[in-house]
């Protein structure tokens, strides 16, 4: 498992770790350094049995719980916990690739989720503000 202060997991950090089997990584864009001369990502990349991946830290567990909507909620959990349904089936050479598009995923899902509910505000505000 490791922190939430983690920057970057350099590339082949655990390419070819055949014992690893779960991840526990926190939510940030820009975590994984791509390899130049492969052009892709490859830190878990042969880690066939690898086939669960954890978010840590409470960055995305405060997003998820201000999220005011149900069906936002919803949508977020689901997405988190889709790795888990793919990443089993996922080729060796693809593990990374798969979570990194994972976590891109989850965070744009996030920041969506956020506009909306900033824009539903910002309206609720307005409404308040002309009827007052």
């Amino acid at each position: 498992e490791f922190s939430e202060r983690l920057e970057t997991i350099r590339e082949r950090a655990f390419y070819g770790c055949h014992r690893l089997r779960r991840i526990a990584i926190p939510q940030k864009r820009g975590l994984f350094s791509f390899n130049n001369a492969l052009q892709k990502y490859n830190q878990f990349d042969y880690c066939d049995q690898l086939t669960k991946v954890d978010l840590v830290g409470e960055a995305h567990t405060k997003t998820i719980s201000s999220l005011h909507m149900d069906c936002w909620r919803a949508e977020v959990i689901e997405e988190i916990n889709r790795i888990n349904q793919v990443l089993p089936t996922t080729p060796g050479n693809e593990k990374t690739a798969a979570i990194k598009q994972w976590m891109d995923s989850v965070m744009d899902r996030m920041d969506h989720c956020k506009a909306l509910h900033r824009r539903y505000v910002k309206e609720a505000i307005t409404l308040l503000e002309l009827a007052l």
